[in-house]
């Protein structure tokens, strides 16, 4: 049955596809993507404190993946939000930390169970903060921007649960193919199958680091896939639809090859750069302060742009009085910008924050 935008794509084929995935075009780029991701999990391997990366870095590919979908929050709004545990932000601000709360949850879900339908759905409650799971009623439509549609997802339960178990044996099978070519292919069929009511789109995108780290091409899911796909985004739904309609799996696989060299590129230059001003603070406190100095210290400030006393009593490097007098130490130097909002004061690291919002 030929496929037809407006009636459901029950016929999606399963995996593998049947076409020829490994084109040479694709083993070329797939080598250079390889390389870079290699370079990127050498480089983070090499932090001491690997939250620096999770908290913040990650918290920008949140907020970048959630933008795809129209849920849209200022830097300040999000890392302000970040540091409070008190849950008084909107309800945009929250959807974003969701996500990062969502790919947190798979990363350490990964250490005692595979990638399954199951931890897709988890993963989608937790973003939409909603007890919903496979879909069960029709009537699902993607449509443009100009209200018509341009593709209809399979429909019934059974249906779908099928073709989800179909992904998962695709995605564990014991094969010649490269990883990241597989990740191309999956990421694909899961937005085919558009398993759930809504966050079909973060639910992917998360989807896509883990398996890189199930895969051990990272060690932590630090990429910001998002930012290519919105640079990019005419690009990312045509290679979509191209797929669908012309059974185009070279283009797409290209596609998602490129922003997967793209992005680790930009993720690699990112944290160097966050390493050598690690090192600059480092050494201006050891010279300036080196009755206050230490690693922790350092590291705490340096694994949020907003720091709080609390932050320091927590990492037990000093009770409120003494760490109250730390940040005030440093604000002092230049290192930090005391800001009060509220009854809560803040120290923000200003050049952390320039360079993960740049």
């Amino acid at each position: 049955m030929p496929f037809e935008r407006d009636q459901p794509f029950n016929d999606l084929p399963l995996l593998p596809p049947a076409a020829e995935l490994e084109t040479r075009a694709v083993l070329k780029q797939a080598i250079a993507a390889n390389r870079m991701l290699a370079n990127l999990r050498g480089l983070a391997a090499q932090i001491p404190n690997q939250g620096v990366l999770i908290n913040s870095i990650v918290l920008q590919e949140a907020r970048l993946s959630s933008e795809i979908e129209n849920i849209v929050t200022t830097n300040d709004e999000l890392y302000r939000a970040d540091a409070d545990a008190d849950g008084k932000t909107d309800q945009h601000t929250k959807e974003v930390l969701r996500y990062r709360q969502a790919l947190n949850h798979g990363f350490r879900e990964l250490k005692g169970r595979p990638l399954s339908t199951n931890l897709f759905i988890e993963i989608v409650q937790i973003i939409k903060e909603v007890e919903f799971g496979i879909r069960k009623v029709p009537g699902t439509a993607l449509k443009n921007e100009r209200g018509e549609v341009i593709y209809t997802p399979p429909v019934g339960e059974a249906v779908i649960r099928d073709k989800l178990g179909n992904l998962e044996s695709f995605m564990h099978a014991q094969d010649e193919l490269d990883p990241l070519v597989k990740m191309a292919v999956m990421h694909y069929q899961f937005e085919a199958i558009h398993p759930f009511e809504d966050g079909n789109g973060r639910t992917g995108r998360i989807l896509n680091l883990l398996y890189l780290v199930d895969q051990g091409l990272l060690d932590i899911p630090v990429l910001f896939l998002s930012r290519y796909i919105i640079a990019n985004k005419p690009a990312y739904y045509e290679g979509l639809r191209r797929v669908t309609e012309a059974q185009d799996w070279e283009s797409w696989i290209l596609f998602m090859l490129l922003a997967v060299e793209s992005t680790a590129q930009q993720t690699f230059e990112q944290v160097t750069r966050i390493r050598g001003l690690m090192e600059v603070v480092r050494g201006q406190v050891q010279t300036a302060a080196p009755a206050i100095y230490s690693k922790d210290l350092v590291e705490v400030i340096f694994a949020h742009p907003y720091t709080k006393i609390q932050f320091l009593v927590d990492a037990g490097i000093a009770k409120r009085q003494t760490a109250s007098s730390y940040l005030q130490t440093l604000a002092g130097l230049g290192v930090l910008r005391a800001s009060k909002q509220g009854r809560e004061m803040y120290y923000i690291n200003d050049a952390l924050f320039a360079e993960l919002v740049r």
